[in-house]
């Protein structure tokens, strides 16, 4: 957060998203200024400086709809410092990105989606449900370009939620969007209880946003990076 790096929380219904971004946010500064974008109004920022927007359904004669698309295309002639939009399930989802490449850094979003890869599968199926006929090379370049990180969070077996992943996207390779798992969650087994336990694992890969964070004043340990378990839970 204090880097403004641009992440996507993905998820299964259920899996703790929208709290996950609730707490996430509430590390953003006073002085920035956040518009949130939302279906329901279900984020509780606390900071001094937020415009709520919601999305509005048509009335009985069909009219009056604002989509998150409208919203999110106001959004920007709102001088935000940073964007939230509750959940990207539609074109809206093009606008976003978009924002995110062009000075919105700092920007959070949450997708349906099991895997860190299946988000970025679903992040191009939802550019195109923007009705414009884009090349996927090009929304490929738009996600690479626009996305830090993704945090991925399971509902595990049992009923725990854990973060099953924190990704890097680190790029693209020729017409692949290249991802490189930073932590990872991994499942040892089923306790006696019926639910499923395990550790969070170190990838030992250092990411490549570390300058950024230092810029930021963030200086983590050059352990916090080596191969090794982290702990059980």
């Amino acid at each position: 957060i204090k880097a403004r790096l641009n992440m996507i929380i993905a998820g299964g219904t259920g899996s703790g998203k929208t709290t996950l971004l609730n707490t996430l946010s509430s590390f953003i500064g006073h002085e920035d200024r956040i518009v949130t974008i939302e279906d329901a109004a279900e984020l509780q920022l606390q900071q001094d400086h937020v415009v709520r927007l919601e999305t509005r359904p048509p009335n009985i004669e069909g009219k009056g709809a604002v989509t998150a698309t409208d919203l999110v295309k106001n959004a920007l002639r709102m001088r935000p410092e940073r964007i939230i939009i509750g959940e990207c399930r539609g074109g809206e989802t093009l606008d976003m990105l978009q924002a995110m490449n062009t000075g919105h850094d700092g920007s959070l979003t949450t997708i349906h989606a099991n895997t860190p890869r299946d988000a970025i599968a679903r992040l191009e199926t939802l550019v195109m449900m923007s009705g414009f006929e884009l090349p996927v090379k090009a929304i490929r370049q738009q996600v690479s370009g626009a996305v830090d990180v993704l945090i991925q969070a399971n509902r595990l077996q049992g009923g725990p939620r854990r973060v099953t992943a924190i990704t890097e996207v680190v790029g693209m390779e020729q017409d692949t969007i290249i991802l490189q798992d930073i932590y990872r969650f991994n499942q040892k087994g089923i306790n006696s209880e019926g639910k499923a336990y395990g550790q969070f694992v170190c990838s030992g890969v250092r990411p490549s946003f570390m300058d950024k964070l230092e810029a930021a004043g963030v200086r983590l340990p050059a352990s916090a990076f080596r191969e090794r378990v982290m702990m059980d839970a």
